[in-house]
């Protein structure tokens, strides 16, 4: 054994343990906070220290249980217990109804009747014919005596804790069913389980005892110059701990942003520089607005229960906003004032109410486009849930950036040019390409597609112009240019990631990295 090491790396807590005991004490956390002074944390530091350095061995664990008296027991201890209160109000007002009394006593109705059960069962109170709790005469039980004076030796003890073994056979019973040991605060006392954890200096303590007497070393040595300390001249007097040099310093990492929700902020900077507003609407949808009013039939494949998540209570929504609904039906009816011959199928009213959680970032879009100024330009970052897949460019629930943009001057061309910004400026990719799509909303409709350097080209999301069905059951005559660009899959590209799932990663290393990068 090293002992000049040994004494380097020595802690004042541990010091002044090894100078104030022998091997013939059992030391214990209660022991060093009473005879030393420490606090709880120091005690058991000092062991924890001790233990590794095999100055010290534990010998012994003993489980104890303490009842520790909530703010709802001090409050009883105080006023009295529930059923003392009831009693004694009953002799003293007469019979009353329950209601009543809990109104008197300010006390819950649940608690009332509660009490008013177990002292029937004893025999005390009664429900008279007018169903008034009234006295039979018979004093309370003992076991309510009990409970008063537990409630009161707690509420008057130093740390509000009675230890279990020091309690009688009767005040075990009583306070057993007052206790909780988790969601305490509708109890009077919350049960708390703790070892004490019994050790006794080893062999080796001796030698190191030894060595620190020769060295003068008394557990009192100053860790840190305090500016009273200056002021007074009191260091001058004072003998100082020894430092080594050689030990690194503490990792210090400070408090940062998650490097997804930074990427998310800096989308809504850079929307917002140009000039738009952002919109946000519930997670919760209707398939009025997350489908029909975007002119997808009702029978559209991509409706069908494996596409969405359905609300299981409440089912449905009450109602749809008018005249949005008679609008809406009539467009997928006939048409409409639209042109259009719709879709020519009887439109389920019952359908459209179903609720559910949006599939699409568009839903908002919807929202918005009745209540849009014109010209104006929208933007959301949108939660979206959709039964899919799960793998490296696919996630069950993601998020989409969703915009529209009204005017009478806006055409493909500045819808393109809102593409390339998303793809170049945004995501980061080199290689764009525009790809012909389909949606039943917009026609023309686009897909952006860019090449990432490991997983090689995928869809970015869709856009388009709104089709007439859509924008004039809103009340809208003009161009609109919308998108829903995957939000998550521009992030893969900024960030330098291949997964999409790295994103939510619970790796707190691998986030700090990702954050290094962006």
């Amino acid at each position: 054994m090293d002992i000049s090491n040994i004494i380097k790396n020595l802690h004042p807590l541990e010091i002044k343990v090894l100078l104030k005991y022998s091997q013939k004490d059992d030391l214990t956390s209660e022991k060093l906070q009473k005879d030393l002074d420490y606090k709880e944390g120091h005690a058991n530091q000092a062991f924890s220290w001790l233990a590794g350095k095999e100055l010290v061995t534990e010998t012994n664990r003993t489980p104890h249980t303490y009842y520790e008296i909530t703010d709802l027991g001090r409050m009883l201890a105080k006023a009295g217990t529930v059923e003392e209160r009831f009693v004694n109000f009953v002799k003293g007002k007469g019979a009353q109804a329950l209601p009543k009394i809990a109104e008197a006593l300010k006390i819950e109705n649940k608690d009332i009747g509660s009490a008013f059960g177990q002292l029937v069962k004893d025999g005390v109170l009664r429900m008279n014919g007018g169903k008034e709790a009234e006295s039979t005469g018979k004093p309370l039980p003992k076991r309510i005596s009990i409970i008063s004076g537990l409630l009161k030796k707690a509420a008057s003890a130093e740390n509000g804790q009675l230890d279990k073994a020091a309690l009688s056979a009767e005040e075990q019973e009583a306070i057993a069913g007052l206790a909780k040991k988790r969601g305490a605060a509708d109890s009077p006392f919350k049960v708390i389980e703790r070892e004490t954890v019994t050790y006794r200096l080893t062999d080796a303590y001796g030698k190191v005892v030894e060595a620190l007497k020769k060295a003068g070393i008394t557990g009192n040595e100053l860790g840190e110059v305090t500016p009273q300390m200056l002021a007074s001249g009191d260091w001058k007097n004072g003998t100082f701990r020894g430092y080594n040099i050689t030990i690194p310093p503490a990792r210090i990492i400070p408090g940062r942003t998650n490097p997804y929700v930074q990427f998310l902020e800096s989308v809504k900077d850079k929307l917002s520089s140009l000039g738009f507003q952002e919109f946000d609407g519930p997670l919760v949808e209707t398939e009025f607005w997350n489908g029909d009013a975007l002119f997808m039939p009702q029978f559209h494949a991509a409706r069908d229960i494996h596409d969405v998540y359905r609300i299981k209570n409440p089912t449905h929504a009450k109602m749809i906003e008018e005249p949005y609904l008679s609008n809406v039906r009539n467009v997928h009816e006939n048409g409409g004032n639209t042109g259009s011959r719709g879709w020519n199928y009887k439109f389920d009213t019952e359908f459209t109410r179903r609720l559910i959680l949006r599939s699409q970032g568009t839903v908002l879009s919807a929202h918005q486009l009745h209540k849009a100024e014109i010209p104006g330009k929208y933007f959301g970052i949108v939660r979206c849930f959709r039964y899919d897949k799960v793998d490296a460019t696919h996630l069950s629930d993601f998020y989409q950036t969703e915009g529209i943009v009204l005017g009478n001057d806006v055409n493909l061309k500045t819808l393109l040019g809102f593409l390339k910004m998303f793809a170049t400026e945004i995501a980061g990719a080199t290689e764009v390409k525009y790809v012909p799509g389909y949606f039943p909303f917009t026609e023309p409709s686009i897909e952006v597609h860019i090449k990432h350097p490991v997983l090689g080209w995928f869809e970015l999301g869709g856009s388009g112009i709104f089709r007439p069905e859509v924008t004039k059951a809103m009340g809208i005559d003009v161009p609109v240019l919308a998108w829903g660009i995957g939000i998550d899959r521009m992030a893969l590209m900024a960030l330098g990631l291949n997964d999409l799932r790295e994103l939510f990663s619970e790796d707190i290393e691998q986030v700090r990295l990702r954050k290094a990068k962006f």
